[in-house]
């Protein structure tokens, strides 16, 4: 039995995933009726472990939290939930004990200092003697094309075209995908028409700010075409930055009998989104929204001096491809440097792709000739 599905397709549409890799990382988009709808980032090297199979020992029953902790190979501490730890209704105590050997599937991703929540009732019927990973779980691009299996598969990597079945392109991305992956990592969003979003993720929830700027004291039917607008750019961020738990949303300059009014429309935008539930507005009149959480959301993956890192990495690799006898050096602040040697898969697959090392060398971001 697989994961429950993150991502299921809606009616019928033109859907094309388009894959591109580069060194130590994956990067995935889902282009529906030439919309990019979802977008994944990955590092192949540090997967999020959802859909794994593992055999993990029992380390404590917790009646008290409704579910048991488990000891997951890598040394994480997993939490099954009493619903997930068996097809039958008996106690939690009559089913796992302390020190047992379960066979489990992880159903969603830590979360901060949570560990995985697993699942016993997802899990194939195995039997196992000794903890470890039994089957490593689908990446994004698995993914869709197991939901959008009608879909167009682009790839820019000779690896990836052969292990999904894809079409290999001499670029999977253009010009106007990269810049919407780029975007992701900016809390601040223009909108057509004027305005623009702002995105802020905390570890409570996400708050989704609509900011008026030179619309602000408009009329009132403007300001509610501007909100109408940023509502359904929200609902579409919200999907393409997998944001996950509460998500509060607060459009710009209306009275709480008008911001009732759209709600019909942010609920028609976010229907496609099976993950996510529109709750109303609440006494202070935002938008509450709740997304389940499975995979990290992008606000996770992207934080931190690695996406830089390779992103600089990516530009080296393109380079090298182009001109095979350079040999090239790349310059950064320490900490971008120091997050690339922590992933020297990444520094790996440059070398083995341009047939040497790439030159790290502190200072500023940059790719020249290796001295």
């Amino acid at each position: 039995m697989s994961v429950a599905a993150d991502t299921r397709p809606e009616s019928p549409v033109q859907a094309i995933i388009r894959v591109s890799r580069s060194p130590g990382e994956r990067r995935v988009a889902l282009i529906l009726d030439d919309v990019v709808t979802e977008a994944w980032v990955e590092r192949p090297a540090r997967p999020d472990g959802v859909g794994d199979v593992l055999a993990a020992h029992v380390s404590a029953v917790a009646p008290a939290m409704a579910g048991a902790f488990l000891t997951l190979p890598d040394g994480q501490t997993g939490f099954l939930p009493e619903s997930e730890a068996s097809l039958s209704r008996r106690p939690l105590r009559e089913v796992v004990q302390e020190g047992r050997l379960l066979v489990v599937r992880v159903t969603r991703a830590a979360q901060g200092a949570k560990g995985p929540r697993v699942s016993v009732k997802r899990a194939p019927p195995l039997a196992a003697t000794q903890p470890g990973l039994i089957e490593r779980g689908p990446d994004a691009a698995m993914r869709l094309r197991a939901a959008y299996p009608q879909a167009q598969i682009l790839a820019d990597d000779a690896t990836e075209a052969a292990r999904l079945g894809a079409r290999l392109v001499a670029r999977a991305f253009d010009d106007e995908i990269e810049a919407e992956f780029e975007a992701l990592a900016s809390p601040s969003l223009p909108l057509e028409g004027g305005g623009r979003l702002i995105i802020q993720t905390t570890h409570a929830l996400t708050a989704i700010d609509v900011d008026a700027g030179s619309h602000a004291g408009a009329d009132r039917t403007a300001t509610q075409a501007l909100n109408a607008a940023a509502l359904r750019e929200a609902a579409r961020q919200i999907r393409l930055r997998n944001c996950a738990g509460g998500i509060l949303i607060d459009a710009a300059g209306m009275a709480a009998r008008d911001r009732a009014a759209l709600e019909p429309a942010l609920r028609e935008a976010l229907a496609p989104d099976r993950l996510a539930e529109c709750l109303g507005t609440g006494p202070l009149g935002l938008f509450e929204l709740r997304r389940a959480r499975i995979h990290p959301p992008l606000s996770e993956t992207l934080a931190g001096p690695l996406t830089p890192g390779l992103a600089l990495l990516r530009i080296a690799g393109r380079e090298a491809a182009h001109a095979p006898h350079r040999r090239l050096a790349l310059h950064a602040p320490p900490a971008l440097l120091a997050a690339l040697r922590a992933l020297p898969e990444a520094l790996v697959e440059y070398e083995r792709a341009a047939g040497h090392a790439l030159t790290l060398t502190p200072g500023e971001s940059g790719i020249t000739d290796a001295e």
